[in-house]
């Protein structure tokens, strides 16, 4: 009967063109942020909720708290690094997070041509200065190269905002069906293996990542000058953006070489996959 209930409310949401939370108890794999305190979720089974409607994690007493059409409060979201990619975008009623836009835009206008870029290291200090301006400022952040000439700076920050996400940009749920596709030898049935795995990413986290291999995309495109291949960004970015669910040190050890050729097949079939 219960069901039936919640599958008559779901309809009646649907045809309304609404969206109104049912929270569901849900054991999570990995670590999880509650996307409405952006605190941690504790315990090793049904540390939170799950909204059956649009995937919001919550505390269970949280739920309480979250309007019916699940948008995180933007009170509650004090920070731009560090908080869950979803409950950032909701928060702020937009498709990407800003750091991600506002970093790409800058790198692409000045820092194509740099050698090394990505792999080159930029001052600790600067790109920490870098991550609490845009937690203070937001979009308003000042990453110009008035303020920051070298370009490195601005990778740096990137790469950190994604290094810095509870949840990786490629899920812990998503995980193993990407590292699947990493060990298959047949072309077509490797890209068609990765297409399902993106799937399998929340709207946020898949335009994120649609996002950021367009852009890497373009870094090939002058490799000539920046040294910059898909084989080498892959490097720099698979243990960015993909973390093992794993706690096994070893299992995680292991699968360092499939998270950099995931990249590396992002990129060179972006154009494909996305």
């Amino acid at each position: 009967m219960a069901t039936v209930g919640l599958l008559l409310l779901l309809t009646v949401a649907t045809s309304l063109n609404t969206s109104i939370c049912f929270h569901l108890v849900h054991t999570f794999r990995g670590p999880h942020w509650c996307e409405y305190c952006a605190n941690f979720m504790w315990g090793l089974i049904a540390q939170g909720v799950k909204c059956a409607d649009c995937g919001l994690n919550v505390h269970k007493q949280c739920s309480k708290m979250v309007p019916n059409d699940c948008k995180p409060d933007l009170k509650h979201v004090k920070k731009v690094y560090s908080c869950d990619l979803t409950t950032l975008v909701k928060a702020h009623i937009t498709t990407r997070p800003m750091v991600v836009d506002m970093c790409i835009r800058e790198i692409e206008a000045r820092g194509l041509n740099s050698e090394g870029l990505y792999r080159v290291s930029g001052f600790s200090d600067l790109i920490e200065d870098v991550k609490m301006a845009f937690d203070r400022d937001g979009e308003k952040a000042d990453i110009s190269v008035n303020m920051y000439e070298d370009i490195n700076i601005i990778t740096g920050a990137l790469k950190l905002y994604f290094r810095d996400l509870p949840i990786p940009l490629i899920t812990y749920d998503a995980y193993p069906k990407f590292i699947e596709s990493a060990k298959i030898m047949d072309p077509d049935e490797q890209l068609e293996t990765l297409h399902e795995a993106l799937k399998l990413l929340p709207p946020a986290h898949c335009e994120t990542l649609r996002y950021l291999m367009a852009h890497l995309k373009r870094v090939t495109l002058h490799e000539k000058e920046n040294l910059m291949n898909a084989e080498n960004l892959g490097i720099v970015f698979g243990p960015t953006l993909m973390r093992s669910p794993e706690l096994d040190a070893m299992a995680a050890l292991n699968d360092i070489r499939y998270q950099r050729l995931v990249v590396e097949l992002l990129i060179k079939n972006e154009d494909i996959l996305f």
